[in-house]
């Protein structure tokens, strides 16, 4: 049951980077639009799904906003390897496309990958207790 709720998460945070990203473009498409939009969608799909998973995957009640602090960053650490892989696929999906929608599907592959990934990061590394 934990890997549907995980999925459906990694779903939620994916469509919430996605609309960010979306967002900015339309705020935005100058220079450097594609890594200002992916910044934006990575911060907005990393808060909720720290909440989410803290709360209904891993069950961790911090003891302390100190010890939330501590687990967000390591949350976020762990993340920045799968960050890597979402973004290289969607970097990679708009270089090698033309379509204006590549890069949300080089996004999606490469979050899909990433979330996966980072479950298990997160498993040994940040949730461990």
């Amino acid at each position: 049951m934990i890997a549907l709720w995980y999925a459906l998460f990694a779903l939620f945070s994916t469509a919430v980077n996605i609309a960010f990203q979306y967002i900015s473009f339309l705020v935005y498409e100058g220079f450097l639009s594609l890594y200002v939009a992916m910044f934006i969608g990575t911060v907005a799909g990393l808060v909720l799904k720290y909440i989410l998973d803290k709360k209904y995957i891993f069950f961790h009640k911090p003891k302390s906003k100190k010890d939330d602090g501590k687990k967000f960053f390591l949350y976020s650490l762990m993340g920045v390897f799968t960050t890597l892989i979402f973004w290289g696929f969607e970097i990679g999906f708009d270089a090698m496309f033309e379509s204006q929608n590549a890069k949300y599907i080089g996004a999606v592959v490469g979050l899909s990958i990433g979330y996966v990934v980072k479950y298990f990061l997160d498993k040994k590394f940040v949730f461990k207790d």
